[in-house]
């Protein structure tokens, strides 16, 4: 077949296929808008839930997302940039790192039920948390350090090698030179890694379902060992086990679309902090 035949059928299969993409997730998000924007409401977002959750609002739901998802961060960030600096600057390259960074991407595929019955065990069980703010957030930090330390990683490694033996050629230590050399210049790579985690954090149903979810709490937490309400969870319930689904579907729209929104607003964050350090640290 004539080489530029072959390109054009290529080019044309991966358009349909690209397009086709846009329009499916376009559709979703048109049906999930159409129907969530009539039931949102200053009462609906404020409001606590009455009567398991088919009346009221959302409050206790949004503002446990938010804490979960905070505390997840708070936890992942650190100790995932920690670990790829240590990779990426401090490690030998042999083959034990190698496994290591194996071990690594493949953490990053394992199905988010496994992690809820890590922690579970590890967590709720064993360090005696109990269903908890704290033991959500730990399941789901790490759920999400594999994403961070590989972005993170890559962004250490996309910086040019000269910054370094230029900052060390001048006297400065390993840790100065990373410090001021190095993490400036590639905090835009690992704020990807991070809006990438936040996504994942905020919309997972199976690992706060048996560390911290509840269905029905129509109260606030008063610390992190308390169990709290979140959107996707209760998302899942009004959508599958509610006795009465169809009388709660334009609630079920509306949530989904708070949750959309909520994901969104701090990507959005996330992203505005990312192009101030990339117009402050170019290179």
């Amino acid at each position: 077949m004539n080489v530029h035949l072959t390109q054009k059928i290529s080019y044309h299969l991966l358009r349909v296929i690209t397009y086709a993409i846009v329009i499916s997730v376009g559709y979703i998000l048109f049906d999930i808008i159409r129907h969530g924007l009539p039931v949102i409401s200053w009462d609906f977002l404020t409001g606590f839930p009455r009567r398991s959750g088919s009346e009221g609002g959302i409050l206790p739901a949004i503002l446990g997302t938010i804490y979960l998802t905070l505390v997840t961060i708070a936890v992942a960030l650190p100790l995932g940039v920690g670990c790829a600096i240590y990779l990426s600057e401090y490690a030998e390259q042999n083959r034990f790192s190698e496994l290591v960074r194996l071990a690594i991407i493949t953490l990053a595929g394992v199905p988010s039920i496994v992690y809820g019955l890590f922690g579970l065990g590890l967590f709720v069980i064993f360090c005696r948390f109990g269903a908890s703010i704290l033991a959500g957030s730990l399941t789901l930090a790490c759920m999400v350090l594999p994403i961070i330390i590989v972005a993170s990683e890559e962004a250490l490694r996309a910086v040019p090698r000269g910054f370094r033996e230029a900052s060390l050629a001048l006297g400065a230590t390993k840790w100065q030179t990373i410090r001021t050399n190095v993490l400036p210049y590639s905090i835009s790579g690992m704020i990807t890694g991070s809006i990438l985690a936040i996504g994942r954090a905020a919309g997972e149903t199976a690992p706060i379902l048996l560390t911290v979810a509840a269905f029905f709490l129509p109260k606030l937490p008063g610390s992190i060992f308390d169990q709290v309400m979140a959107l996707p969870y209760h998302l899942y319930i009004l959508a599958t086990q509610h006795p009465e689904t169809e009388k709660v579907l334009p609630l079920q729209y509306g949530t989904a679309l708070v949750l959309l929104l909520l994901v969104l607003g701090m990507n959005i964050g996330a992203v505005i902090v990312r192009i101030h350090f990339r117009k402050k640290y170019k290179w």
